[in-house]
């Protein structure tokens, strides 16, 4: 039996990794548009323009494809966050930009509703959490730690305002998320974040 050439086998691969980020792309348009709820797989096999053999392929079903898309954006925010904070290097500087940058995403009507509102409800709430707590938690101890080298923290408060700073600015996300006026409540958001940080941290 002939096997198959490298190249027959690459370009099957591609084609198999552009089809699935064409239903993450699409799941995530009509996730944030209608939640996950009512964006039925028939609705993004239909916008995708492929059979439900492909997506099935990729993902065991419609939670997965939710988890999958949930995994994208949040890929999306590391990004952003990354590119806020720059080549800031103060520990305090990179701790305060991180976390205005977050309340600032939360903003994004995509955020809002795939992150903030459905992911807590489809993944469970302790998935949620866990899906990135081990990596933020340990930028930001790592980031109190040297603050506490640097003389501006008593040592055993490092882990215990990791956990306070990252559940505030998470719950001000939540809150932006479901506010009837979410510009106001983004600005008051910014504004009690950025007070919440200099109180434990100083300038």
């Amino acid at each position: 039996m002939t096997e198959p050439s490298p190249i027959s086998t690459s370009k099957r691969a591609a084609q198999g990794r552009a089809t699935r980020d064409q239903l993450i792309e699409v799941a995530t348009r009509l996730f944030a548009e209608r939640g996950y709820e009512d964006a039925s797989i028939e609705a993004v096999l239909s916008a995708a323009g492929v059979s439900r053999g492909a997506l099935y392929h990729h993902f065991a079903g419609k939670d997965a494809l939710f988890e999958a898309v949930v995994a994208s954006v949040e890929q999306r925010v590391n990004i952003e966050m990354a590119a806020a904070i720059g080549a800031v290097r103060d520990p305090i500087a990179v701790i305060r930009a991180g976390a205005l940058a977050w309340i600032d995403l939360a903003g994004d009507p995509v955020i809002q509703r795939i992150m903030l509102t459905d992911a807590p409800a489809v993944l469970g709430w302790e998935r949620w959490r866990t899906m990135d707590e081990g990596r933020t938690y340990g930028q930001a101890r790592a980031l109190l730690q040297a603050v506490s080298d640097a003389g501006q923290l008593p040592a055993h408060l490092v882990g215990g305002f990791a956990h306070i700073i990252l559940g505030a600015i998470d719950e001000m996300a939540v809150v932006i998320a479901r506010a009837p006026d979410k510009e106001a409540a983004l600005a008051e958001g910014r504004v009690a974040v950025d007070e919440m940080l200099r109180r434990l941290l100083g300038p």
